[in-house]
């Protein structure tokens, strides 16, 4: 096989292969190799069938569409292999050109990793912020441990603001029930915002098995367009009312919910978490706007093969997360009021910038000669085997090259950031 290697233009690149007759005619023999056992014909046993029998009776061709699809992955895999240079960055264009009795030729238009132009990644200054815990910031967290530890009363008076109830509810938009606006013993905390804005107030002052129209407007930015600042009323029917008890908050209580004796024990760690918190949540910070003004310094021409190939993950990524809580994609899609693709135009913006980020941070990596050695990764692959309790080499006989390559990249990812960090100014 033969191949030529055109000159690379607006990040591209067209190869042109060329296969003789001889060699073409031995990757459709290949084919009929692998194929002739699905074959039987009168007078023939099951995959004794000839070739010439099979392609007069089937058609001459019938074996060149998979022959070329078997052929070319491996041919582009062989030139990539020789020409070193070259770094695609998704799979080529193919197309035919010529398929006679002298051979065949095709190409291959390839899109190529892109030059980038680092602008100044040094010396940059990110400002620090002061962290600071309050104390109605330690209170908040108090209030939520105090809230985990309520008791409910059954009561048989009004509802009222801070009750937790259970209501039947139907709701409807222009006389017409509407799509997820019906349910049956819905409990409800009245006042914790959890429905459209008047909805709870409207509640107050109900009693058990007392009925009710309640109007409500969906706000203009609701997540549904087809009820979207609509007017809508929902029937309710009120089933049981629970008065909420918090206990009091003071040793007794730090006692009950931690390891500490005394109120001011447990004030003391919830403040010290909530510092680590804020120290962890502000290196974050400080990293992210270090990386944000040094891709903004560089210079690159994103391929939208690349951007394409971003929105895909994107799109992976949340399949899994929600299919991990026991959704659909495309239910979400309807839930949200948009197509896939709409969905896909919506993160562009993000894609571009995810592949821009990307593109300038292993640049740097090469300018500054950042990699992963021997030693760190033993000592990664040491620490994810202690957590799964296993010996290293038990974990790492059980790894296939894609985990060894994300380890080592992950490693990789997280010096060449102290290394900026190292580089520009952090005050």
């Amino acid at each position: 096989m033969k191949y030529t290697v055109g000159e690379k233009k607006d990040g591209k690149v067209v190869v042109t292969f060329n296969l003789t007759s001889k060699e073409w005619e031995e990757e459709v023999e290949k084919t009929y190799q692998k194929n002739k056992g699905k074959y039987k014909l009168q007078g023939f046993r099951q995959g004794k069938v000839p070739r010439k029998v099979l392609e007069q009776t089937y058609g001459e061709y019938m074996f060149y569409e998979e022959a070329f699809n078997d052929a070319c992955p491996r041919l582009y895999s062989e030139m990539l292999d020789k020409e070193t240079q070259l770094f695609p960055v998704a799979y080529p264009d193919v197309e035919i050109k010529e398929f006679t009795e002298k051979g065949v030729v095709f190409t291959a238009t390839i899109t190529l990793l892109p030059e980038v132009t680092l602008g100044d990644y040094k010396n940059i200054k990110v400002e620090q912020k002061t962290i600071k815990v309050t104390e109605a910031e330690v209170k908040r967290e108090l209030d939520a441990m105090q809230e985990k530890q309520a008791r409910y009363e059954d009561v048989t008076r009004a509802a009222k603001l801070g009750d937790l109830i259970n209501l039947d509810y139907s709701g409807s938009v222009d006389g017409k029930v509407f799509a997820g606006g019906t349910a049956k013993d819905q409990e409800l905390e009245l006042g914790s915002h959890t429905f459209i804005d008047g909805f709870e107030d409207q509640m107050v002052g109900m009693n058990i098995g007392e009925e009710k129209d309640i109007n409500v407007t969906f706000p203009k930015e609701y997540h549904a367009k087809e009820l979207a600042g609509k007017p809508a009323v929902f029937k309710v029917k009120l089933l049981a009312i629970r008065e909420k008890h918090l206990p009091k908050v003071d040793d007794a209580f730090a006692s009950d919910v931690s390891e500490f004796n005394t109120l001011e024990e447990l004030k003391a760690d919830i403040k010290k978490n909530i510092k680590h918190n804020k120290e962890h949540a502000e290196e974050h910070r400080i990293e992210d706007e270090l990386v944000e003004k040094i891709v903004a310094n560089a210079k690159v021409d994103i391929p939208e093969a690349m951007v394409e190939t971003q929105l895909d993950a994107f799109v992976d990524d949340i399949r899994s997360r929600l299919a991990y809580q026991g959704l659909k994609f495309e239910d979400y899609l309807k839930y949200m009021g948009m197509t896939e693709q709409e969905y896909r135009k919506s993160r562009e913006e993000d894609a571009k910038k995810s592949v821009k980020t990307s593109l300038v941070l292993q640049e740097i990596v090469k300018q500054e000669k950042v990699e992963a050695t021997t030693e760190e990764i033993d000592a990664k692959l040491a620490e994810i085997a202690e957590r799964m309790g296993k010996k290293p080499a038990e974990l790492k006989k059980t790894m296939n090259s894609n985990q060894e390559a994300t380890i080592k990249n992950n490693i990789v990812s997280e010096k060449v950031i102290n290394r900026l960090k190292e580089l520009n100014n952090i005050k």
